[in-house]
């Protein structure tokens, strides 16, 4: 059967949960139990039939997530056949490391991104060595240019605001078979971006959306001002969305460590799942 499967490998924020030099309600459970913890938010589609995967965001939690995907899929040792960058902040570009001399020694696996991205890591140290010596091939992506990985599969990259420090920062629309995804772990506002954000959810089956913060009271619980770290809020994008409840799956990843949406306590979890909205979960699947 030529099945396609979007695997979430992670669903947190860029540090993962628990979060490193915290020890709020979340992180503390997820350092005593297990089963709490959430790695930095990723994808994987994976075709079975094929033996092959396909990555969207090398985390820092990489080495764990390869395995994890490897075993659950019989596919010991195959390296993924090519990696998508979203943007370069500290979630979701650090794993390329692990395909350099110190750790896998890769060749030549194939990397898409946009065009500052490719120059930072064809010119900047430790990045470079990693194309000196051809571990990664970096192929430049262009906004809403879909490419097809396979005859079941398309991505097209679609540019969005966010911190653009060192990289512009792409969404994902996914394409199978039978259904399509739309990923966007990091965004600033959705007034910002040149698309309507209820318009893009309206062509998609599943929709993976940045659910950093549940409200402005996570960030004051650590001390940190909103306005530093722009996220549309999961109240707004619930708001914005409530009328396509029942048309489309909505799930919110990339969860900061202080959002309450994770509290194992579940208030602010049951009140999103009331209004028909989901939270990703690491290791849940989608077919496409």
């Amino acid at each position: 059967m030529n099945e396609v499967i979007l695997n979430v490998l992670g669903t947190a924020q860029d540090a993962g949960l628990p979060h490193p030099n915290c020890f709020c309600k979340n992180c503390s459970e997820a350092i005593n139990n297990p089963k709490f913890r959430r790695l930095a938010a990723s994808l994987a589609i994976v075709l079975p039939h094929e033996g092959r995967w396909h990555l969207i965001d090398a985390t820092p939690d990489l080495k764990e997530q390869m395995t994890k995907l490897q075993l659950k899929y019989n596919m010991h040792g195959q390296l993924m056949d090519s990696i998508f960058l979203t943007h370069a902040h500290l979630g979701h570009y650090p794993g390329l490391l692990f395909l350099g001399r110190e750790a896998i020694g890769a060749t030549g696996v194939p990397v898409f991104a946009g065009e500052k991205m490719k120059q930072l890591l064809e010119n900047h140290a430790p990045w470079n060595q990693l194309t000196n010596l051809k571990n990664i091939d970096v192929l430049e992506l262009s906004n809403v240019q879909t490419l097809c990985i396979s005859q079941l599969v398309k991505i097209k990259p679609i540019e969005v605001p966010h911190r653009n420090e060192f990289s512009e920062t792409f969404a994902f629309e996914i394409e199978g078979p039978n259904k399509k995804v739309l990923y966007i772990p990091d965004i600033d506002r959705w007034d910002e971006w040149d698309q309507d954000i209820y318009n893009a959810c309206s062509e998609v089956d599943v929709c993976l959306l940045d659910g950093t913060f549940h409200s402005t009271k996570d960030l004051e619980k650590i001390g940190r001002d909103f306005r530093e770290i722009p996220h549309p809020l999961m109240t707004e994008t619930m708001d914005r969305l409530q009328n396509l409840v029942g048309q489309k799956e909505i799930y919110f990843t990339h969860l900061n460590h202080s959002n309450p949406a994770i509290d194992s306590n579940r208030q602010i979890r049951e009140l999103i799942e009331e209004r028909g909205f989901h939270i990703a979960e690491d290791g849940m699947e989608f077919r496409l």
